[in-house]
């Protein structure tokens, strides 16, 4: 079965209310009252009530609204809700209290729980040994050897002219070449944080380490010398092509900033990443 899934800005996990009822089996049709969704009409019943507790009715009660990454408005309940859930009824039918057309619903609890106590008991013993921190560790040592080239590569044009070109017309510098390789400060920490910040948590601080400044606070080489021809490079260039054509859709900066949070998921309240970026 798939549950449709969510981490919030709170870090709750959450899972949707339509994708629970669905994996339980709970009917969508029948007898309703105002008010009440399905779930808490199902956790009302005469029948399950008696092994529902109270935070687990509080919890039916309230479900979690929320956004999806779509921007769709959407409402959902913790994860370990359905676990509570499948308790109270696995519970009601070891009581013999379940009416057959309810067995079904026990039925698809039991195939839930089985499926997260395999799942569960990994999770304990990487907890109990502190793998889970290894397993964090290589997962970002795979990234960075995905992206980050062992040999630096030769220069190259990764940057299209176009690029430079919106970001002038946006903020109205007329004034300014864009095709100059002198180019203002603030240019760079809006490179940094359009296009670098957006690659994999991580490469853009390995980036920084390998590419350090030197005493007048320059860069020897171009970042994406350090990318890989494979993965890190042509991921830049892509990411690259969806800028430009967000610039060149928008009629303002501002216009722009609202595109491109929205395409890239980019919270309201995300703060610059370190001295050399800035907050969209």
């Amino acid at each position: 079965m798939e549950l449709p899934c969510f981490v919030l800005e709170d870090e709750r996990r959450i899972l949707s209310a339509s994708g629970m009822q669905a994996a339980l089996g709970i009917a969508q049709g029948g007898s309703m009252r105002a008010g009440m969704s399905r779930m808490e009409l199902f956790a009302a019943g005469k029948i399950i009530k008696p092994f529902i507790d109270n935070e687990l009715a509080d919890r039916v009660r309230n479900p979690v609204h929320f956004r999806t990454p779509s921007g769709n408005q959407a409402y959902g309940y913790e994860a370990d809700t359905l676990v509570m859930l499948c308790e109270a009824v696995l519970s009601a039918r070891d009581a013999r209290a379940l009416q057959p057309q309810q067995m079904p619903i026990a039925y698809q609890c039991e195939l839930v729980m089985r499926g997260l106590a395999r799942v569960g008991i990994v999770a304990l013993v990487d907890e109990a040994t502190g793998y889970q921190q290894v397993r964090k560790r290589d997962a970002l040592a795979k990234i960075l050897e995905a992206y980050i080239s062992k040999e630096l590569l030769p220069w190259a044009q990764r940057f299209p002219l176009e690029f430079y070109e919106e970001i002038y017309r946006l903020h109205g510098w007329d004034g300014l070449d864009p095709a100059s390789r002198s180019k203002p400060g603030y240019v760079g920490k809006l490179t940094n944080a359009l296009v670098y910040e957006r690659l994999p948590d991580g490469v853009l601080e390995q980036l920084r380490t390998q590419n350090p400044k030197d005493i007048d606070g320059k860069r020897k080489f171009k970042h994406h010398q350090f990318l890989t021809d494979e993965i890190g490079n042509p991921h830049l260039e892509k990411h690259l092509s969806k800028v430009v054509g967000l610039m060149q859709a928008s009629d303002t900066w501002m216009e722009f900033k609202r595109l491109f949070k929205r395409v890239f998921k980019v919270p309201d309240n995300e703060p610059p990443r370190g001295r050399g970026s800035v907050r969209i």
